[in-house]
């Protein structure tokens, strides 16, 4: 079975000369938090000291010996390294391998008049092409063709309007499927899943729409409703609270099933989707039972919002505006889970630099519990927004203006105590996300300081 991803695993980059593997390299190891390397061999000098199969040996044993770190970093590959069963061997048991796709015109284009020595005769660069094209389609794990597709790719996300359709090719495996929604989107959008599962469909379920779904009854339900085997997989079909109780049902079903997310919705598509955290709510708190378990595949298709309500639309955008205060520019949902998957890949495990993603959402998460969740998601991480960029001595006009967030009614006391029971609690003190000179950061601020954040927040 082919590789799922770049979690753990070298990321490989292959392709045709003028494919952009040398340029790609570095940008994405950084987003990734590796060295990044580019194998390609001086080929001019070695091919005139050592002839084409001396270079081939060259560049097999660089391979080598490159694949057999154990620390995962991104390599780029030399356009003819796969003509080696032995580089094609190593990159199958190693690797994650992205082809870089390019037609053929462009690459002549990008590489004519250089000094490679393959590249001095159109039609033998065209006959090479030709000939080529079979093992990088065999190698690929994914095809990409921009910075953005690659860290998709890696992450396991395939974004592609209509891939609802091509959702039986897009689940990993052979055996049996078992499709989780609520009860709205399975009206709208069951159809469809079903019928592109095809046989694999072994079960339905449905369940409670929004943040009803994430309750420890729900899941116990689902898990007595499974009937699948540890080749089976889950299919999570549904907005941010339906994946979060999905995927939470697939890491604790069987000690753990394989899933798929298929977010139809903004916020499940930029972020509650992507990195395999998995969670539900208990009285005391918003997502403190759950498990990290990275999906098989999150399959992103934008034609999917076009049914989606302005309200939950909404919710969405608030998780965007957040992102793009990360990032520092303004993103499109490609772009935003793409910036969400790099820093998953990074800090799978919420260790470090993830940890920027909660920017805002200490606040919202308190918020949410002392409205007994009753408060949209989307409502509170606006409200937690402004707090952050407060504390961060920050302009808050865009986040006023894009998301209006108003003052919400709770009990003040009952969301200070819902703030100390949260995860990123240190002492006495509060670790936050904030937003320094340089970009995001994790800072702990005094309790009293943060507590007055908060007050500000409420009506």
């Amino acid at each position: 079975m082919a590789a799922l991803n770049a979690l753990d695993r070298h990321l490989a980059l292959v392709g045709f000369m003028g494919a952009g593997k040398s340029t790609l390299v570095t940008p994405v190891a950084g987003r990734l938090g590796r060295p990044g390397r580019d194998l390609d061999v001086d080929a001019t000098r070695v091919i005139q000291a050592h002839g084409l199969d001396g270079f081939r040996r060259i560049e097999t044993s660089i391979v080598r010996e490159a694949l057999d770190r154990r620390e995962p970093d991104v390599y780029a590959f030399g356009g003819g390294g796969v003509t080696s069963a032995e580089v094609r061997d190593l990159l199958a048991a190693g690797a994650f391998t992205v082809l870089l796709e390019i037609d053929v015109d462009t690459a002549w284009e990008r590489v004519r008049g250089s000094d490679r020595p393959l590249a001095q005769d159109e039609a033998t660069f065209r006959r090479l092409y030709e000939e080529r094209q079979p093992l990088y389609r065999e190698v690929a794990d994914a095809i990409a063709d921009d910075e953005d597709g690659v860290v998709l790719a890696a992450a396991g996300i395939h974004h592609e309007l209509g891939s609802l359709d091509r959702l039986g090719e897009l689940v990993p495996g052979d055996g049996a499927v078992a499709l989780v929604a609520d009860s709205t989107v399975m009206g709208i959008h069951g159809p469809r899943a079903q019928e592109a599962l095809g046989d694999r469909l072994a079960s339905t379920h449905e369940l409670p729409p929004g943040e009803q779904a994430k309750q420890i009854a729900v899941v116990e339900r689902l898990w007595t409703e499974l009937s699948l085997d540890r080749g089976g997989t889950v299919v999570a079909l549904g907005g941010g609270a339906l994946t979060d109780t999905a995927g939470f049902a697939a890491a604790t079903y069987l000690r753990g099933v394989p899933w798929v997310a298929v977010p139809t919705t903004l916020v499940g598509q930029v972020d509650a989707a992507i990195g395999g955290k998995t969670a539900v709510d208990i009285p005391q708190g918003k997502n403190l039972a759950g498990a990290f378990h990275w999906p098989a595949h999150v399959v992103i298709d934008e034609s999917l919002l076009a049914t989606l309500p302005e309200r939950e639309r909404r919710q969405g955008r608030a998780e965007h505006v957040k992102t793009e205060l990360l990032a520092g520019r303004e993103l499109d949902v490609r772009a935003t889970a793409a910036y969400k998957a790099a820093l998953c890949l990074r800090d799978p495990h919420d260790r470090g630099v993830r940890q920027w993603l909660n920017l805002g959402h200490t606040f919202a998460h308190a918020l949410e519990a002392a409205a007994g969740f009753e408060l949209t998601h989307g409502d509170a991480v606006a409200l937690g927004l402004l707090a952050a960029l407060r504390l961060s001595g920050r302009d808050t006009t865009h986040v006023e203006e894009e998301l209006a967030p108003e003052p919400v009614r709770v009990d003040r006391d009952r969301a200070w105590e819902a703030l100390l029971r949260d995860k990123k609690r240190s002492g006495d003190d509060i670790n936050l996300v904030l937003l320094g000179d340089d970009g995001p950061l994790v800072e702990t601020r005094p309790a009293d300081e943060v507590r007055a954040a908060l007050d500000r927040l409420v009506a």
